[in-house]
């Protein structure tokens, strides 16, 4: 065991040499998560500031109509929209077009002509939603005067915005701002990049030409293969926990109160990145493995959620293409465990990652048997 132990700590020794790879591995995460975090903070926004909705209108109608109009402008004004009644002779088009108001529609007895501005898209639907809104209760209203005129003026009364529908939110305010979101997912991906260095575990002793002097020891090459493994794996972790304890206290980034799950998941892909990039340096050689390892890693941050959240996309095969990634496992267990409390939703990714990395270290051990070297 002190055999192991030893050859982990000269791998840890060895790795914090190589500055540049550690500088990498610490800065990379730490700056592109504040740059992402700042320029998509809008993105993770969830309130939406709709600005001036302005809506210029004119009337040549009933007096049934009319007075139904007048009324919907009087409670409508509650939602501060600007209603302005066009003057005599107003091109009303030209004034949407120049983009002086929001929408101009005109009320006549054949209905309601609506023209709204194509470029206040969402200001613009939320005026013309309103306005179905409102013909589509005039529309009640007169077919009732057809059965039951009495119901007539209980139907135009009626509130606009009536409660018909209760809206509520299942952990109102429990969910992650770009920094927090950000903080998390580039941790993930550069947990990834553990595996172009673990492809060099090998390599590395026969470039310096110390492989024979390993294997002439009296230490067996099982042994030389497992601390090698578990220092690579400990070095690649405490860069995880400097990532995350800088994002937490100087970022202020949320990652919750339950740090043991979070430590859980975060080892378990450090686990299973070491092994991919072990078990690839046994099947290809040289610059071709860390090519492979690159290309992988980053389809694995593209589907996963590293640079933008995975949300609903159309199609059984893209709905089920995140799932490929152990980026986005590890997003996925992370946010549960953070925003809802939920430690256990550590115990399935831990123990797929635990059980793909295991299933890769065996066939980088066969891998390395069948050759009389490393």
């Amino acid at each position: 065991m002190m055999h192991i132990l030893n050859i982990a700590k000269k791998e840890i020794k060895s790795d914090f040499r190589d500055f540049r790879t550690l500088v990498f591995m610490l800065a990379f995460p730490i700056v592109l998560m504040l740059i992402l975090g700042t320029a998509l903070t809008n993105a993770f926004s969830s309130n939406v500031q709709l600005g001036d909705i302005k809506l210029l209108y004119t009337v040549d109608a009933g007096s049934s109509l009319t007075s139904s109009w007048q009324q919907f402008v009087k409670e409508a004004g509650g939602f501060d929209i600007q209603f302005v009644q066009a003057k005599p002779g107003t091109d009303g088009k030209s004034k949407v077009e120049d983009y002086t108001y929001t929408g101009y529609v005109e009320v006549t007895d054949n209905g309601l002509d609506y023209f709204g501005s194509s470029i206040d898209t969402i200001q613009s639907n939320v005026l013309q939603g309103m306005l179905n809104a409102f013909a589509d209760k005039y529309n009640l209203a007169s077919s009732a005067a057809k059965t039951d005129p009495a119901k007539i003026g209980e139907i135009l009364a009626a509130s606009a915005h009536g409660d018909y529908v209760q809206e509520r939110t299942l952990h109102a305010g429990k969910a992650p701002g770009s920094l927090d979101y950000y903080a998390m997912a580039m941790t993930t991906m550069i947990v990834m990049y553990a595996a172009i260095g673990a492809s060099t575990l090998i390599n590395r002793e026969k470039r310096y030409n110390t492989a024979l002097r390993l294997l002439a020891s009296p230490v067996s090459r099982g042994k030389i293969f497992t601390g090698k493994v578990l220092g690579n794996i400990v070095l690649n972790l405490l860069c995880v926990v400097i990532v995350v304890a800088f994002s937490r206290f100087v970022y202020q980034a949320n990652w919750g109160t339950h740090y043991d799950a979070v430590f859980l998941v975060l080892l378990s892909e450090t686990a299973l990145a070491v092994s991919i990039g072990l078990a690839i340096s046994y099947f290809l050689k040289g610059e071709a493995s860390r090519g492979v390892l690159t290309i992988l890693i980053q389809i694995f941050a593209f589907i996963g959620g590293a640079y933008f959240p995975v949300g609903a996309v159309g199609g059984d095969f893209l709905s089920f293409l995140p799932n490929l990634s152990p980026i986005y496992w590890a997003n996925r267990s992370l946010t549960q465990i953070i925003y809802d409390g939920n430690v256990l939703a550590a115990l399935p990714t831990a123990g797929l990652n635990f059980g793909l990395a295991a299933l890769l270290i065996m066939l980088a051990a066969s891998a390395m048997n069948r050759r009389e070297g490393f």
